[in-house]
């Protein structure tokens, strides 16, 4: 019996990951490669196929199927974790009406590009209403599926980075900040005493070439190109239909040589995740992994490798001969104090590594008060400005570089910001222990990435979204995540590049 059960509940997986394949592909091509005016039209096609991934999770035989496996007695760990990751999914379907679900995906099919051409134009007041509709149904849709007295955001943030709730992650931001802010301060009086020169990352940058570097750069961290592409979009990001097709992208700026190498760094850190799931992870609902865990490899390979000097010793020369006329005067330190000054800036992409949590904690103070109603989208860009200046000193003068700049409110991922700060958490953890096991310099210096990399896959890709945040801290570092890791790293680090 339960083979049998196990049988039909597998064929309902494989229509389950090809319903969501289809929508990755629509999601991948909608920021790549479809022409402008294809958002309306193909818009119908993703609400029907979202119509059928949702009919499939509720329907009754599905229920039928969940109730069967779970009186199993033989699952498999992975097979447990399949199941309650399908259950989740089925219940928070469950309560949102069929009409209004397509409605969304419809939604949000269209909105990327509205939200790519108000970017553009640098024109919020275009983007407002379709970004309201956006925020009432996600506000709809979680308070369909909330507690009593649970609070709306808290609903949202458990989808993205499970058993973390406001009340933790004031406590997670307020820790940041007492330790961040005046960090922030001391960094930039000793820029005004002697700042760091970077002009010559802002020159101009072929981009053809720019492009080649990247390739070869992802290739040098070990992303697999048998099993993955690298191509173009507005907002750099990963996307993976299984650990075989595993797609990451990148954006370049012609006077802006930092912004595609780190970009492509960031992405290829979670690509290598993507291709380090298990064989039976992949292709099911637990393939990928959670959104904080996920980051924490993106910023992981970004800083703690990708900006380390001993990452940058073998590499270096690989960069200056593809742009001898810009760097062939500038020697590998210099290189390396550049990216890794700290000038707290508009762009949260583009931010520093001392500054980028308080680009975070702006947009986690914003969302909240989204949700909670105390602030309209309306007044987003106003309140914006003002965080901006409050927290980082700086204040946007267009759309563009101020509340436009994300597209994850276009997609109406509210809640999903935090995760990158708790992936940088995660990150600075995982680096403390895993310099305790290897001497993570010494093989930088000689381009030996696959021990590090093997230990990632071996401690964290593997098990792709079978364990969270905190099962996966615990278990590698024996404690649960901790932030006072990543302060400590990040006082350490620029205390020494700037004392």
């Amino acid at each position: 019996m339960e083979q049998k059960a196990w049988k039909a509940f597998s064929a309902f997986l494989e229509e389950e990951n090809a319903l969501r394949t289809a929508l990755t592909l629509f999601d991948w091509d909608n920021e790549t490669l479809a022409p402008a005016e294809a958002s309306e039209r193909t818009s119908r096609a993703v609400g029907v196929l979202s119509s059928s991934y949702q009919e499939l999770l509720i329907c009754e035989n599905t229920g039928k199927l969940l109730k069967q496996v779970k009186e199993c007695d033989e699952l498999t760990k992975l097979q447990a974790a399949i199941v309650r990751q399908v259950e989740k999914e089925r219940e928070r379907l469950l309560v949102i009406p069929e009409e209004e679900y397509r409605r969304f995906s419809e939604l949000t099919a269209v909105s990327v590009g509205k939200w790519s051409q108000a970017k553009k134009n640098n024109d919020f007041a275009s983007f407002a209403p379709v970004l309201s509709e956006i925020l009432e149904m996600r506000k709809k849709f979680a308070a369909y599926r909330a507690k009593e007295g649970e609070p709306l955001y808290d609903v949202l943030l458990s989808d993205y980075e499970e058993g973390f709730t406001t009340e933790k992650l004031d406590d997670f931001f307020g820790k940041l900040k007492r330790e961040i802010v005046p960090l922030v301060q001391w960094v930039r009086e000793q820029n005004r005493k002697k700042p760091i020169t970077s002009a010559f990352l802002f020159q101009n940058y072929d981009i053809e070439k720019q492009k080649r570097f990247s390739r070869w750069l992802a290739a040098c961290l070990g992303f697999d190109f048998s099993r993955g592409v690298l191509a173009e979009s507005e907002h750099p990001f990963t996307t993976a239909l299984h650990r075989d097709d595993v797609r990451i992208t990148t954006h370049y700026y012609a006077n802006n040589l930092e912004s595609a190498i780190f970009s492509t760094i960031h992405e290829t850190g979670h690509g290598l995740f993507e291709q380090g799931n298990d064989e039976a992870v992949t292709q099911t609902p637990i393939g990928g992994g959670s959104c904080g865990v996920h980051e924490s490899q993106s910023r992981f390979y970004e800083n703690m490798l990708g900006r380390s000097r001993a990452f940058w010793k073998p590499v270096y020369g690989k960069l200056t001969k593809t742009f001898p006329e810009q760097l062939s005067n500038i020697s590998l330190d210099e290189f390396v104090r550049a990216i890794n000054r700290s000038e707290p800036g508009l762009l949260r992409t583009e931010s520093d590594e001392l500054s980028y949590c308080l680009h975070i904690i702006v947009r986690y103070e914003l969302e909240k008060q989204l949700l909670e109603g105390t602030l309209s989208v309306k007044e987003l860009p106003k309140e914006w400005k003002k965080l901006y200046e409050e927290y980082l000193g700086v204040s946007p003068e267009t759309d563009g570089e101020g509340v436009l700049q994300d597209i994850h409110w276009a997609m109406g991922e509210f809640g999903y910001f935090p995760s990158y700060a708790l992936g940088n958490a995660m990150a600075a953890q995982i680096y403390a222990h895993m310099n305790q096991e290897m001497n993570v310099e010494e093989l930088l210096e000689k381009g030996e990435l696959a021990p590090v990399t093997g230990y990632l896959r071996e401690h964290i890709h593997r098990y792709g979204a079978s364990k969270n945040m905190e099962e996966l801290c615990q278990e590698l570092t024996g404690e649960e995540l901790n932030p006072v890791y990543y302060t400590r790293y990040l006082r350490e680090k620029f205390e020494t590049i700037y004392g």
